[in-house]
């Protein structure tokens, strides 16, 4: 799977026999789990979010604020299948970033959605700022007419 598309990046994500439901086809809240570990690879890989021992950075230090996620076709099969992230949003303190779950190469659509989290300092619980880093490479990933505070 490519690491780019048009913007953002595109990801692989796998459908595995048991994420079905009983009518055979993707559970609803899975396609979110989808862009969830696809988000959480990305960062893991730079060493932002986690370290490769898996240890968590501040900037992993985040809590979900939304969540919407929209069904455009069903995904019936395990098998690889890609995420399609990109930033809507980069604030001081938030992020907002776009997904879609798609084909590996990214030609179909089956659920699309965004997110928005919020990164904490560990002691207060209160918003903190993103670190220089986490700007940086949320800024290359910025859809083109996104916003940045």
């Amino acid at each position: 799977m490519s690491d780019t598309a048009a913007y953002g990046v595109l990801e692989p994500g796998a459908v595995h026999f048991d994420d079905l439901d009983a009518f055979g086809m993707l559970y609803n809240s899975h396609y979110a789990v989808l862009a969830e570990r696809a988000w959480v690879a990305y960062w893991q890989r730079r060493e932002v979010a986690y370290s490769s021992d898996w240890k968590m950075l501040d900037d992993g230090f985040n809590v979900a604020k939304e969540l919407l996620v929209g069904f455009d076709a069903p995904i019936d099969r395990p098998g690889t299948y890609g995420v399609h992230l990109w930033v809507e949003r980069l604030g001081r303190t938030s992020l907002t970033y776009g997904f879609r779950v798609c084909s590996p190469d990214g030609s179909r659509t089956y659920a699309h959605g965004r997110r928005t989290v919020v990164r904490l300092d560990r002691g207060t619980l209160r918003p903190a700022p993103w670190s220089e880093r986490a700007r940086e490479l949320c800024t290359a990933l910025l859809r083109p007419g996104a916003e940045e505070d």
